[in-house]
């Protein structure tokens, strides 16, 4: 699911007054450098499937690079692979700059067909955080960078938590979730409490993003596939919340699943249970739970959880054909390290953004009603500067589908654990040719 973000016209009218803050004091050598005259080369033409890059551009880069002309064109995240990979088989039409999703940036960070971006990296990996950095590169080079961070945390009712752990206090609350051990303990107790109308969580598929962010390597090391010891924990857990009754059985993004968030999820009785918490990333606060619950606010708090994960992204890369790679690497740097840029993006969206320097000024200046006033933003950036992109890989998807399916046999009894890992290695391996 993709955040939306506010139009042009809000931008327009809060930049004013933030640009003039001490932020674009810090940086006044940009503004000189922006005014350099230079001959103004061939377009520079942007994909994008999110609105965001467009209004940095409109805002912020065309106005200080006024011999560098960017055609931008937006397409649809559920047809942006196709095209480009039409385009790029082809060998005609294809642009200069891309937008890359999670879902599949490094499918085209790990394709050879990116501009190295190596040398811009090495100039902001101290004012960045790193496991930006990290999901963007690839055999020791940086392919993709990114402006934002998506940690994620674990988000759960306060009047819950008052019910039956006997506060709502954050930090009191993180010690009853600290591991995954602990959250099963947890679920355990909740469920005693209630006399078994109050779940932990509407599904547990839910902790899988935060088990595996737990690892200690990817799925495939050196060419072979690699199942961690946290992903067995996660299949025992599957289906110990599957025996015990511990989880809503509301698959993710159904309106079960969302019932939950509004008191409104029914148990197979047809009795209204309570779900305690929600695993959601920095878009999933804001375009997932306050929007489909502000009768709710006030409600809620955050903390980290068992494990640091992130969830989520969009990085900017070049491919190699470009016929103007240092307009392609000018902007991919400025969109995404730029102190004055990012921080007006910070500070008039309340986005998480990837720089530290910025991360370090703005973020305590939030407070979230939706959260009782708790400050999202600098628990966000606490939580991101821990999480490895190292783990990342063009194989997941794949990986992560035929995985879960083994879980679920296991978890429902389908198969015993040995035989739901053997058929999952099997299918895998076939999969992917290993």
């Amino acid at each position: 699911m993709k955040k939306q973000i506010l139009t042009g016209l809000i931008f327009l009218a809060l930049y004013g007054c933030v640009h003039s803050e001490s932020i674009s004091a810090e940086t006044s050598h940009i503004t000189a450098d922006a005014t350099t005259v230079k001959p103004v080369n061939e377009p520079l033409v942007v994909w994008s499937f999110t609105e965001e890059v467009k209004t940095m551009n409109d805002i912020w880069y065309a106005p200080g690079h006024p011999n560098v002309t960017v055609e931008l064109t937006l397409i649809p995240t559920d047809e942006f692979e196709s095209k480009l990979d039409s385009a790029l088989a082809s060998g005609e039409g294809a642009p200069d700059i891309i937008a890359l999703e999670d879902i599949f940036v490094r499918k085209y960070i790990e394709s050879g067909l990116l501009l190295d971006l190596s040398d811009i990296a090495a100039e902001v990996k101290n004012k960045e955080l790193a496991y930006p950095i990290e999901v963007g590169s690839f055999g020791g080079k940086t392919y993709g960078l990114t402006w934002q961070a998506t940690p994620g945390a674990l988000f759960y009712r306060r009047s819950l938590a008052k019910k039956y752990l006997g506060t709502d206090d954050p930090a009191e609350v993180q010690k009853y979730v600290s591991s995954f051990d602990r959250f099963a303990e947890t679920a355990a107790l909740l469920k005693n409490k209630s006399e078994g109308m109050c779940v932990i969580l509407p599904s547990t598929a839910d902790i899988f993003i935060a088990c595996k962010a737990a690892r200690s390597n990817p799925w495939i090391v050196d060419g072979k596939l690699t199942i961690d010891p946290e992903m067995i924990s996660y299949m025992e857990m599957a289906k110990t919340f599957k025996n015990e009754g511990y989880d809503g059985r509301a698959a993710q993004w159904t309106q079960r699943w969302f019932n939950g968030m509004k008191e409104k999820l029914k148990n197979d009785k047809g009795n209204n249970i309570e779900v305690f918490s929600y695993f959601l990333p920095t878009w999933g606060l804001h375009y997932v739970l306050k929007t489909n619950t502000p009768e709710t606010t006030g409600d809620w708090a955050m903390v980290e959880g068992p494990a640091p994960y992130r969830w989520g992204g969009t990085w900017l890369a070049a491919l190699k054909g470009t016929k103007n790679p240092e307009d392609a690497k000018d902007f991919i740097r400025y969109i995404s390290s730029d102190y004055v840029l990012l921080g007006d993006w910070a500070t008039s969206t309340g986005d998480v953004v990837s720089n530290t320097r910025v991360l370090k000024k703005v973020k305590d200046a939030f407070s979230e009603p939706f959260l009782n006033g708790q400050n999202h933003y600098a628990q966000f950036a606490e939580i991101a500067a821990k999480v490895n992109g190292k783990l990342s890989q063009a194989s997941d998807k794949v990986i992560e589908d035929l995985f879960n399916e083994a879980v679920r046999a296991f978890a429902n009894g389908e198969k015993n654990r040995d035989t739901a890992i053997e058929d999952f290695t099997r299918q895998v391996n076939a999969q992917l040719g290993l």
